[in-house]
């Protein structure tokens, strides 16, 4: 087995941990934690924002330190920093602690995700990036289900201090994640007398040479266009939609939340089924089929159809969840090339950035204008309809494999 398959392992276990535990655990947490420290709707809101504002300036940060430490030692050291912080915010005694240890948690998680999705274009070729990225991103969904397993249980058993035990629990997990980090990841496969995993099953042989793209920057700010337009719509989907389920569908609370359970267990396999996809048919083609179930999910929530389109609707959000950055993370290395990777994907992260920050608002302005999220929805779908179209002018990357008789999609 060629060792990339290891890379792609350990970053499932970091994705697990600086996104699915680090950031999506944090609203299982949130109830019992606000009541316990009396924390305000406002002040629970800045402590997600400052997480996400930590996580920026790491995004911008990382491509520096990948270039002082190199991947290995940046991740395993992002991964450590989250941890230490998630074991202390379940020691914490009221909100200005929180917000400063949350906000240093959103650094550690920048300083791990970024360089380990860096990492596929060092290890595998064009014609497995798709695939190995969307493996290491299936730990995001599993994450989501063990925190949704897990807080509920600790909360049940230990009452009102079982938020302190998750943190802490979640922290220990993730500094055990930091340590396999540190010693399995390898910034390249020369550290090991390899070449990247190539294509035709040949472990060691077969890697295309690495692209030279002239007029860089515009493929970056097209790549970067599209993910903005999913971070826009994803979030207005993930923010709302079991508030939709219960205030206007009627749909009590535990039902809306098993079915948002069921989120998570699909957006397992959205990475490894889309990655392969894009790898088979290449990145426009990828882009475009995501978009284009997304528009149909967000379609189904906004028309109001009754019970089972909206069931639809929930399935295909959950089936799409993580395709865009799977498929986006081989593209930059694409495009990019390796050397090239780190910059790029950082940058376009922050268009990502900006559209998970403008979309609940906007969101919430059309709700409350119009008493209903259906509106949003319906303009969520216009946006990603809008994604499918400019994705189908993105041009082939230059060194893509001659051998995929799909290659010219």
């Amino acid at each position: 087995m060629h060792y990339g398959w290891i890379i792609v392992l350990t970053g499932g276990l970091t994705v697990f941990s600086c996104l699915g535990l680090a950031r999506f655990a944090y609203s299982m947490l949130l109830p019992s934690m606000g009541k316990s420290l009396a924390l305000g709707y406002d002040q629970m809101g800045f402590i997600g924002t400052g997480n996400f504002a930590g996580y920026l300036a790491a995004v911008a940060l990382a491509p520096f330190f990948m270039h002082w430490w190199g991947g290995r030692r940046t991740i395993t050291a992002g991964l450590a920093l989250l941890a230490l912080c998630m074991v202390l915010i379940g020691q914490a005694a009221g909100f200005v602690p929180v917000l400063v240890l949350y906000f240093l948690t959103g650094i550690g998680s920048g300083l791990a995700n970024v360089p380990m999705m860096v990492l596929v274009s060092h290890w595998f070729t064009q014609a497995k990036r798709g695939r190995a990225a969307g493996l290491m991103l299936a730990g995001n969904g599993i994450a989501i289900i063990f925190a949704g397993m897990l807080v509920p249980s600790l909360n049940s058993t230990l009452g009102a201090d079982g938020w302190r035990s998750g943190w802490q629990i979640l922290g220990a997990i993730s500094g055990a994640i930091a340590v396999t980090a540190g010693l399995l990841l390898r910034d390249s496969p020369a550290d090991l007398g390899l070449d990247p995993l190539g294509e035709r099953n040949n472990p060691g042989k077969g890697a295309v040479t690495p692209p030279k793209v002239g007029g860089a920057k515009g493929i970056v700010f097209h790549l970067g266009v599209l993910y903005l337009l999913f971070g826009l719509t994803y979030m207005i989907y993930g923010t709302f939609i079991v508030t939709t389920m219960v205030a206007e569908r009627g749909m009590p609370e535990v039902t809306a939340g098993r079915f948002w359970a069921w989120v998570g267990f699909f957006s397992i396999f959205s990475g490894p089924l889309f990655g392969a996809f894009s790898d088979r048919i290449g990145r426009k083609g990828g882009f475009m089929a995501v978009f284009a179930v997304q528009t149909a999910s967000y379609g189904l929530a906004g028309m109001d159809l009754g019970a089972w389109p909206l069931y639809l609707s929930i399935a295909l959000y959950g089936i799409a969840a993580w395709s865009i950055p799977t498929i986006m993370a081989a593209a930059v290395g694409d495009y990019l090339g390796p050397a090239s990777a780190a910059a790029g994907f950082s940058i376009i992260t922050f268009f990502f950035g900006a559209g998970q920050t403008l979309g609940p608002s906007l969101a919430g302005i059309v709700a409350k204008s119009t008493g209903t999220f259906s509106l949003s929805y319906l303009m969520a779908a216009a946006a990603t309809g809008t994604a499918v179209l400019l994705a189908s002018f993105l041009r082939k990357p230059h060194g893509s494999s001659p051998d995929s008789k799909f290659s010219q999609v």
